[in-house]
């Protein structure tokens, strides 16, 4: 689906909007639309191969958000390319996407969803598709502009690297269930569920200099057809029989720290 994004199921929110229940099926407030801006893991796929820079827009039918003249939207043009460290934005903007490097489209990506002034973006693999040195550029442009802007990110990335460098809190996900949630730093230090310690025990670290690689084992289940109870117990090696009878809940296991295992106390 390119350039669109499903509608929001029911529920409720914290981005002081409307419970979702409100929202559907008519279309979101613009509020909503421009609040929440989605940054996408392959920019030039999101957009149409045979149009210029300037004849793209963030969905088939683009929500008037903000009326602009033809000066004024020259003006923030420019303003948002020079955000995302990109000059001589007149000339980028006659240009298809073949045409830009790997740093540059993620620059782009970033300007689109800057456009309309949100407070939260969704980063989905924002830089899973760059080499390291231009991975570091870009994530460094993207703490740059939350501290500068006072944005918010939802970072869904499965580098660990990427995730501890940005990420103030994080939650683990494993197939489609958070087993851990907690902030970064203690997250990192103590992780509590078997699946998150697996992750972090086999993290590459200059560190250490002599290290056996051991894989979790066993194939990663089916989204559609998920194992009972806990999802990771087919492949846990500390799971005990009540493991495959019941998902165990998300409890705190310290302030700001939950985990979902039978095998972890809650406080």
């Amino acid at each position: 689906m390119r350039n669109s994004l499903p509608w929001p199921a029911p529920g409720p929110d914290d981005m002081n909007h409307p419970p979702h229940a409100t929202l559907v099926p008519k279309a979101p407030p613009l509020m909503a639309l421009q609040d929440i801006q989605v940054n996408f893991e392959r920019p030039a796929t999101t957009a149409s191969a045979l149009s210029w820079l300037r004849g793209r827009s963030p969905s088939p039918r683009p929500a008037p958000v903000r009326a602009l003249d033809r000066v004024s939207l020259d003006v923030r043009e420019g303003e948002i390319m020079g955000l995302v460290g990109e000059s001589g934005c007149g000339a980028m903007l006659s240009r298809f996407a073949h045409q830009f490097s790997g740093g540059q489209r993620a620059r782009i990506g970033i300007a689109r969803a800057l456009a309309v002034n949100p407070a939260f973006i969704v980063c989905d693999e924002a830089v899973a598709a760059l080499d390291v040195s231009v991975q570091s550029q870009v994530l460094n442009l993207f703490l740059d502009l939350r501290d500068e802007l006072r944005l918010s990110y939802l970072f869904i990335s499965h580098n660990l690297a990427v995730v501890r460098h940005v990420a103030d809190r994080v939650a683990v996900m494993y197939l489609g269930r958070i087993v851990e949630s907690a902030d970064a730093a203690a997250l990192f230090r103590a992780p509590q569920h078997p699946y998150t310690r697996a992750l972090l025990a086999e993290a590459p670290s200059l560190s250490v200099r002599k290290k056996r690689f051991v894989a979790i084992q066993g194939e990663i289940p089916s989204p559609l057809n998920p194992p009972t109870g806990c999802h990771f117990h087919p492949r846990c090696p500390l799971a005990e029989p009540r493991c495959r009878e019941a998902a165990p809940p998300l409890v705190t296991v310290a302030p700001g720290h939950a985990v979902a295992c039978h095998l972890v106390p809650a406080t």
